[in-house]
C-alpha cells in the first residue's frame, strides 16, 4: 500500500522590507493629515483615510494602529516637519540678531503655509491634549529647539545685543502665539476689521510686525 505523501511545507514568510513599511506608513499619514484637516478628529473616518491612501483599511491597523494612534502619529508628523525645518536654519552660524529674525520668520511662515497644523492643534487643545499626552517623542522634539534658542540668547547677551535673563520657553511661546493667533483667527478678524488678512501683502505686513515686536523686546534697554 502506498504511503500517504507528506504535506508540502509552507514557504517561510518573507519579511516585509523596512523601506516599504516606511513608505506605506508615510502614505497613510499624509492621507490622514488631509482627512483630519478637512473633518477634524471627530469627523474623520478610518475608511476615508484608507481610500485617500489608496490602500486596504487593514494596513492602517498593521502599520499605524487605530484611529487614536493614527491621529497621534499624524500630529507628531506635523510637529516633526516643523522641527526639521528649524534644524535646517543653521542658526548657530549666524549673528544672534540675524539668527533670531530668521527663526521668527520661519515660525511665522510655517503657520501661514501649514493650515493643517493650525486645525490639528485647535482640535487637540479642545481634547485637552488627550492624545498628545501619550506621545513619547513630543517633548524630546522640543529639547533641541529650546537649546538652539538658548544659544542665540546667550550669544546675544554676551555681545550686548539682547537683554539679560530672557526665558527661552516664554520667548518661544510668544513667537508662536504672535503667528498662531493671526492664522487661526484670520477669517473672523478679516470680517471684524474689514480687511482681507489672507492677502499676501497683509500677511507680509504681519510678518514684519511680529519680527519687530519680538526683536524690540529682546533689545538691550537703553541706559538712562
Amino acid at each position: 500500500m502506498k504511503k500517504p505523501s507528506k504535506p508540502a511545507k509552507r514557504p517561510a514568510k518573507t519579511p516585509r522590507p523596512k523601506a516599504n513599511e516606511e513608505k506605506v506608513r508615510e502614505t497613510i499619514l499624509t492621507a490622514a493629515i488631509g482627512e483630519f484637516f478637512e473633518h477634524g478628529f471627530g469627523g474623520a473616518r478610518v475608511d476615508a483615510i484608507a481610500r485617500r491612501a489608496k490602500t486596504n483599511k487593514r494596513y492602517l491597523y498593521v502599520y499605524v494602529g487605530n484611529k487614536e494612534a493614527i491621529w497621534l502619529a499624524a500630529l507628531q508628523r506635523v510637529y516633526a516637519t516643523m522641527r526639521a525645518g528649524e534644524r535646517e536654519l543653521n542658526l548657530e552660524n549666524l549673528a544672534p540678531d540675524d539668527g533670531m529674525r530668521k527663526l521668527i520668520r520661519f515660525n511665522f511662515w510655517f503657520h501661514v503655509e501649514h493650515p493643517e497644523f493650525i486645525r490639528m492643534l485647535n482640535d487637540e487643545n479642545r481634547q485637552e491634549a488627550r492624545n498628545l499626552r501619550r506621545s513619547t517623542t513630543a517633548q524630546k522634539m522640543y529639547s533641541p529647539l529650546l537649546a538652539m534658542i538658548e544659544g542665540l540668547l546667550r550669544r546675544g547677551e554676551d555681545s550686548g545685543m539682547f537683554r539679560k535673563g530672557v526665558d527661552p520657553v516664554q520667548l518661544y511661546i510668544s513667537i508662536a502665539a504672535l503667528s498662531y493667533f493671526y492664522c487661526s483667527n484670520q477669517h473672523t478678524l478679516s470680517v471684524i476689521f474689514g480687511q482681507d488678512l489672507g492677502d499676501r501683502r497683509a500677511i507680509q505686513k504681519r510678518e514684519e510686525h511680529v519680527v519687530s515686536v519680538v526683536m524690540g523686546y529682546l533689545a538691550q534697554p537703553a541706559k538712562n
